[in-house]
């Protein structure tokens, strides 16, 4: 195996000198800083790092990263499937079983010769900038991780937590539906029922309800859950409580998984996981819902990807798709080194 340092990176923050890995998360209440990779299906994995400074992204260094051909992708679920999917959902709600399923693929492409996520990384701070941009190298613990993610997940301040769902996306603002709102207010309800159980009885409260923010490409709404930490609870109780994100599970959790299970082919993996980072000593962590998301599987050879997109009742099979390709188009150009920006290739 190429060999790669362990190395983590969130925003301007970059963590080496690996200390210790477990997959305890009480561990992330004791002490030092923690990246913490944890994949939809439940594996988690937490790194402590002895030597964490401050320090930019590193510009793109060419031929570091020679990404997939863009005709070399190939989807879990391809249109036929995933078009169908996206009715056999719709027959759930009909059927009164569910409110709204997150329906997603995995696309997958051969993993490229000396692949480094850390320079898939300065590619996409370059190309599609995220709020939660993250890193985790850990080769040889099987994760391997960039993320461009737009999406909180949960942030923990002391006591106070926060989630930031997102539900409804087109490229301009004119493009979101009542359907994209009904389905973001459905998942706050679903995020604050999650946070109320490990959060002091009416302390939970969305100061904001479905923003507008604005990404590389499209557009989102985005709301603002809150709530304080009950004193017995820390990030074992939360987690529990929270994962899987509800935004990239459906509602009610519970039944939309079940359909999940069912229809998707593929493992999410770290895709629709959560990924970031734990200050134990400050009482500090920021997690980002892990859509938006690169993972290397360096057993099968893979350079992996995920998109997906809500389905309630109001949703068109052929809208859905499309805002499947319309999430990945801009980052898989970036990873294959075509998007251009200002007429210059990102390579």
């Amino acid at each position: 195996m190429l060999h790669l340092a362990p190395l983590a990176r969130f925003g301007d923050r970059v963590a080496t000198g690996l200390a210790d890995v477990t997959d305890d998360p009480a561990a992330l209440d004791s002490s030092g800083f923690w990246a913490v990779c944890a994949d939809y299906e439940g594996r988690l994995t937490c790194a402590r790092f002895r030597d964490v400074r401050t320090e930019p992204v590193p510009r793109p260094v060419p031929g570091a990263w020679r990404g997939p051909a863009a005709g070399d992708w190939i989807s879990s679920l391809d249109h036929a499937a995933y078009t169908a999917g996206v009715r056999r959902i719709r027959e759930h709600i009909a059927a009164g079983e569910v409110y709204q399923v997150n329906l997603c693929r995995v696309l997958s492409a051969p993993l490229p010769p000396g692949a480094d996520v850390d320079a898939l990384t300065a590619l996409l701070a370059r190309g599609n900038p995220a709020p939660y941009a993250g890193t985790i190298r850990l080769p040889e613990h099987g994760v391997e991780v960039a993320t461009a993610s737009p999406e909180l997940f949960l942030r923990r301040d002391g006591r106070t937590v926060e989630s930031g769902p997102i539900k409804g996306t087109g490229r301009t603002e004119a493009d979101l539906l009542e359907k994209d709102h009904a389905e973001n207010v459905m998942i706050v309800d679903l995020v604050r029922n999650d946070l109320g159980r490990v959060c002091d009885t009416g302390s939970v409260t969305v100061p904001d309800l479905c923003a507008v923010e604005k990404h590389p490409g499209l557009v989102h709404l985005v709301s603002t859950v809150r709530g304080e930490l009950r004193e017995d609870a820390g990030w074992p109780e939360l987690l529990d409580a929270a994962f899987p994100p509800g935004s990239i599970t459906g509602a009610p959790k519970s039944s939309a998984m079940r359909i999940i299970d069912a229809l998707e082919t593929a493992p999410r993996g770290p895709y629709c996981g959560g990924i970031g980072w734990v200050d134990a000593d400050r009482g500090t962590g920021g997690l980002a819902v892990g859509i938006r998301t690169f993972w290397i599987d360096r057993a099968a050879g893979a350079l992996r990807f995920g998109s997906g997109a809500g389905i309630t009742w109001g949703s068109d099979a052929e809208d859905e798709w499309r805002e499947t390709e319309l999430k990945a188009s801009r980052l898989l150009a970036v990873a294959s080194g075509t998007y251009e920006e200002s007429g210059e290739a990102l390579s």
